[in-house]
């Protein structure tokens, strides 16, 4: 389930939305309740090998390739 990005055009408020699904009403702005927003492109999460879940830095592999 994705979750997107979206900044009202009212009061400049960004927020996140979890979308079920493509039928979904557009989202309302949490802080002013304007229906007017624009969603946002935003960077994927990507999680690097090496780093778990959860991690506040990295961390390297249990195993290194011998050679």
């Amino acid at each position: 389930m994705p979750i997107f990005e979206y900044q009202c055009k009212s009061c400049c408020h960004c927020f996140e939305q979890l979308v079920l699904s493509p039928a979904d009403p557009p989202p309302i702005c949490p802080k002013c309740a304007c229906k007017d927003v624009d969603k946002l492109m935003s960077a994927a999460a990507v999680r690097p090998h090496g780093i778990p879940t959860g991690s506040g830095g990295f961390k390297e592999p249990a195993c290194r390739p011998s050679g």
